[in-house]
């Protein structure tokens, strides 16, 4: 759950939730009342009355950072990890995938 509101819609401000797979997502947005039609695909845009409700029930407060790194690792090993980690985690993915661009360009030539 990203600590701060992302945007707005209309007048209520909005944050992400994100889980590491749809099924624990689902049951989260179902546990605090969040309708299926705020489903974005791979997580939720959740109204802040309803974040507060979700941060008690168990969602983690993350930063934009820690969020966006999370999603990249779900959608590259299907699991988010822990916020902790997510920084890290997304740093060395970048520097092995620029080695091995690296590696194929060098096997090119």
């Amino acid at each position: 759950m990203h600590k701060y509101s992302l945007g707005r819609y209309g007048r209520m401000k909005m944050s992400h939730m994100i889980a590491d797979n749809p099924e624990e997502l689902h049951r989260m947005a179902d546990h605090i009342g969040v309708a299926r039609r705020w489903y974005q695909g791979d997580h939720y845009d959740i109204a802040i009355s309803k974040r507060t409700l979700a941060v008690q029930g168990g969602a983690v407060e993350v930063s934009m950072n820690e969020l966006s790194s999370m999603a990249r690792r779900q959608k590259v090993e299907g699991h988010c990890g822990k916020p902790s980690e997510a920084r890290a985690w997304w740093s060395e993915y970048r520097r092995t995938q620029k080695e091995k661009k690296e590696a194929r360009r060098q096997a090119e030539t």
